[in-house]
């Protein structure tokens, strides 16, 4: 259950762990897929060559892939964060890259946040204080600090909020706000996205944070994913997400 002051933390760090959101068995399952779809095995090391591999989950939601994203708990926390009727189910899990212990940046490591807005043609492309997502990550395996996890810089999302408001709507092309992102959240404080299969966390469309190198033994799982929020994310709003932009732009 989350509580009040589970909420008053996600204002001020811009994220909050959800443990057992969904059964560690779901996770243990979804692994098991996405070893076989991207052809490869937990019993062959010597065949993890690469430093990440994609893998895309059933866009129907079928077998294990739909079952977390209509966890209980995560609809509870959604609600809480976004206000009930804030934001739109999801038929099944976001892609996944699976990360690989390996020597060599994968170059995908840089600090940002997520694109944000579709636009009018669904191109994404595009980050705005007037996000139309909520950005959910959940773990389908064990992951320690030497297992590749998501570094995130606690408090970011007030200074995103500094940083994007300027804009307005139009918002900045995604690679054009990603040096602004990082140099602007330097001095945060770095947390890791750790925990078990069946671990999600929730993360203000503002987060700044990166994918690192696996310095570890075993393959990481985690699905990153969009909730679409059902309108644009305003300051104005009694809503946490509303709440953390303000404090943000106060600062």
């Amino acid at each position: 259950m989350v509580t009040d002051t589970d909420t008053d933390r996600f204002v001020a760090e811009g994220f909050l762990k959800l443990e057992e959101a969904f059964p560690r068995e779901t996770g243990d399952r979804i692994r098991e897929a996405l070893w076989q779809q991207v052809g490869l095995s937990p019993d062959r090391p010597g065949d993890w060559t690469q430093p990440v591999v994609w893998a895309a989950p059933d866009p129907m939601g079928r077998g294990p892939f739909g079952e977390p994203v209509r966890s209980p708990a995560l609809a509870e926390a959604l609600d809480l964060v976004a206000g009930k009727g804030g934001w739109e189910p999801r038929g099944t899990i976001g892609n996944t890259p699976i990360r690989f212990p390996h020597p060599s940046d994968a170059g995908d490591t840089g600090w940002h946040i997520d694109q944000n807005d579709p636009g009018p043609a669904g191109a994404w492309g595009t980050v705005t204080a007037r996000s139309r997502t909520l950005l959910v990550l959940m773990l389908f395996s064990e992951v320690g600090p030497d297992d590749a996890p998501t570094r995130i810089r606690v408090g970011s999302h007030l200074d995103t909020a500094r940083v994007l408001e300027p804009h307005g709507e139009s918002g900045l092309e995604f690679f054009a706000a990603a040096p602004l992102l990082d140099e602007a959240s330097a001095d945060r404080p770095v947390a890791l996205a750790t925990g078990q299969p069946g671990d999600v966390y929730l993360c203000h469309p503002y987060l700044v944070h990166a994918a690192q190198p696996h310095h570890g033994t075993r393959p990481r799982f985690m699905s990153q994913m969009p909730f679409m929020l059902t309108g644009p994310l305003g300051p104005d709003a009694a809503t946490p997400l509303a709440r953390a932009a303000r404090l943000g732009l106060a600062g």
